[in-house]
Order: C-alpha cells, then structure tokens, then sequence
C-alpha cells in the first residue's frame, strides 16, 4: 500500500524553517510518497493500529478538530501531519477534518499541492532560484513580508535534454530525478523555448489516461515498477507570442491548463465518489500601461514586487470566458509572479489553479527568450 514518509526534517530541522544540511534553498518541511516493501511494513502497522485504533472514532475525530483548530500556520501546523503519521485510522480522521486549500486557505499535505487553490484571496508563495544548479525552490509564504524563512513546498531542476530544455519537479529538493518516488511531473520545452508542455505523475482526474510520447516516459522499459506509473499525464501548455517586428512591451504568453471540476474535498471522501472531469482554463498575460513619467511598461502587483523585470507577468481569464470556476473577469489575476531580489521572486495563486500548475508555469518564466523579446 502506499504510505507517507515523513523525514526526520519534517518535525524537526526543517519544521523551524532552517536550510537543509549541504544545501541552498531548501528550508522546510518535505514529505513524499514511498511504496512500502512488501514483505515490510504491513506488520508493524498493524502493531500500531493495535495500541492507536483503540480510541473511540468520535473522541479521535475531535482530537483531530482541535489540533487542526489551534495550528493555523506552519511551523505549528506540522502537529496534523505528526497526528496523520501515527497510524491508518489516524490518517483517515486526518484527511476527514482537514479541509483543502479551495475552502480553508491553508496547505497541509502533499496532496494540498495538486488541489484548486483559495477562493477568495491568493496563496502567498515566493521561489528562490540558485544559478549554480539551475535549481528552483517554491516555498509558502509565513508572514506578511516578502520573503521569510517559508515553509518549502516543492523544488525543480533545469537541465539539457537534446535540443530541448525541462523541468524536473520533486518534493524533495534533493531527488530531482524522474525515477524517484518524490516526483511529482515536469516541464518540457521546445528548442527555442517559447512552447512549453506541463507533465504530471498522476492521473488529473478519473480516467485520465497517460501520455504516449516517448519523451514523456518517466523509466526504461526494463525499470517501469508495476506500484508506480511510469507515464506521465498532460495537463497544460504555455506559449510566447513571437517578437518578430521587435516592438516595445513584455512578453505575451498564453496557458491552456487542465483543471479537474466537480473534484471532492476531503470530507466528501468518505460518501460515493463521483467521477471528476476536466476542463481547459484559457489564461493570458495581463496587458501592461505604459508610464510616461518612468517611461516602462507598468502593472499593478500590489507591493508583492519591487524590482522591473522582463519576467514579471500576471495572468487573468479573458472576459467573457464561459467557465464552471466562475474566473472570466479581466481584473481577477489568477497567478502573478514578480522579482524582488536578484534570485528570489514571489508566486501568488488562486484557485482554480493548484501550486504544481503555478509552479511550472512560474518555471517557463526563467530563461532568455530572444523571439519574444
């Protein structure tokens, strides 16, 4: 069965936002999912299930109630996690009270990662960017200021493949590497690197089937392990309009992302699952003003971004855009991503967009465009 590790760093180092031993960038909590042995495993939960599953299912649903009542924010909030890793009927109560980041706000799990972020104001989040291993870092944002000490989400890695560049993206920032059971998908780009194609490990929705480009393969043929997918599954593309006339003005750039609709929360999970589809969310580059005073193209961030650059963007639906989220309004942003520091920059989304899609379309920012620009 599929279980949740969770390290050492998790309740301890990295749970008081400390970096990572031999390591830039990765100051958190991580959490992946691993394939328990099986020969291993099975016995020693049903040890602890012995001694923890003793408690009434009312009085263990109220502990959980209150301790997910008194964490609001991480480092506190680790206490739910610590509570979901005792045993399997700990994890059910868990997931059971636990609300996603759609109704409460707030990023728990792993599997908050992946689900639509908060309805009614943005997830604040910032990267940090190490140029000396094309390494990427998404961390959650603790206070109001630009950039703290976060809580690290997710990590990605830059490299060569061919004539193509991707992204490899873990939730470990030291396994960045396809194979490993800390992926969580990656982003592919074409030669000139203006088309840019968004892979994720698991299937968006039911049904969902994966992709069959040989460049999507996550294994060899003779490495594919039967407890793991070795495909990936398509869930969006990022293009940039080509510059040809060389005319002022930022990039413009165009996402078409698969968000799943009619998805359950977490205490729907214990009533008959309906099937969820998906729909294609048609997002665009906010157009900018330009200033004549400071003589630059201008868009308003809010103070979420304090220093001029080619990257920064905000993405809004085009109006009119008849769709089952209820975002076809030109002045809701969506996703914005902004420079503050050399390497760091914030990342601030909302639903229906999860913080992978955020992430990996924050990723097709990096990177000279010479076509575009």
């Amino acid at each position: 069965m599929a279980l949740w590790r969770c390290s050492s760093s998790w309740l301890s180092r990295s749970s008081l936002g400390w970096p990572p031993a031999g390591g830039v960038g990765g100051g958190e909590s991580k959490v992946s999912p691993e394939i328990a042995p099986v020969d291993a495993g099975e016995g020693e939960e049903e040890g602890d299930e012995e001694g923890w599953s003793l408690l009434l299912p009312e009085l263990l649903t109220e502990i959980m109630r209150r301790v997910d009542a008194s964490a609001e924010r991480w480092p506190p909030r680790r206490d739910v996690v610590a509570c979901a890793c005792v045993c399997r009927r700990w994890r059910d109560a868990a997931v059971s009270v636990v609300r996603p980041p759609l109704e409460c706000g707030r990023i728990t799990f792993p599997s908050s990662l992946k689900q639509p972020g908060p309805r009614d104001a943005p997830m604040h989040c910032f990267i940090r960017r190490n140029k000396k291993n094309s390494t990427f870092y998404l961390y959650l944002s603790l206070t109001q200021a630009l950039t703290d000490k976060g809580k690290f989400l997710l990590a990605a890695r830059r490299f060569r493949n061919g004539a193509h560049t991707e992204y490899i993206i873990s939730y470990d920032c030291d396994d960045l590497f396809p194979g490993s059971n800390s992926y969580v998908g990656k982003l592919r780009s074409d030669f000139l690197g203006t088309k840019f194609v968004v892979y994720d490990s698991q299937p968006p929705y039911d049904g969902a089937k994966p992709s069959r480009n040989q460049s999507s393969r996550r294994f060899a043929s003779k490495q594919i392990n039967p407890n793991v997918s070795g495909g990936n599954y398509e869930v969006g593309q990022v293009s940039y309009k080509f510059n040809f006339l060389k005319s002022r003005g930022p990039r413009r750039m165009q996402c078409s992302i698969q968000c799943p609709v009619g998805q359950n929360t977490a205490s729907d999970q214990l009533k008959d699952k309906q099937l969820s589809t998906s729909s294609s969310l048609v997002l665009r580059n906010k157009a900018p003003r330009w200033h004549e005073h400071l003589q630059c193209w201008c868009l308003n961030f809010h103070g979420r971004v304090t220093v001029a650059s080619v990257k920064n963007f905000q993405l809004v639906a085009p109006a009119g855009t008849s769709d089952p989220w209820g975002v076809g309004d030109e002045e809701t942003v969506i996703l914005q991503f902004g420079k503050i520091e050399d390497d760091a920059f914030t990342m601030d989304y909302r639903q229906p967009l999860s913080a992978f899609q955020a992430f990996a379309i924050c990723l097709t920012s990096f990177g000279t465009k010479l076509a575009c620009e």
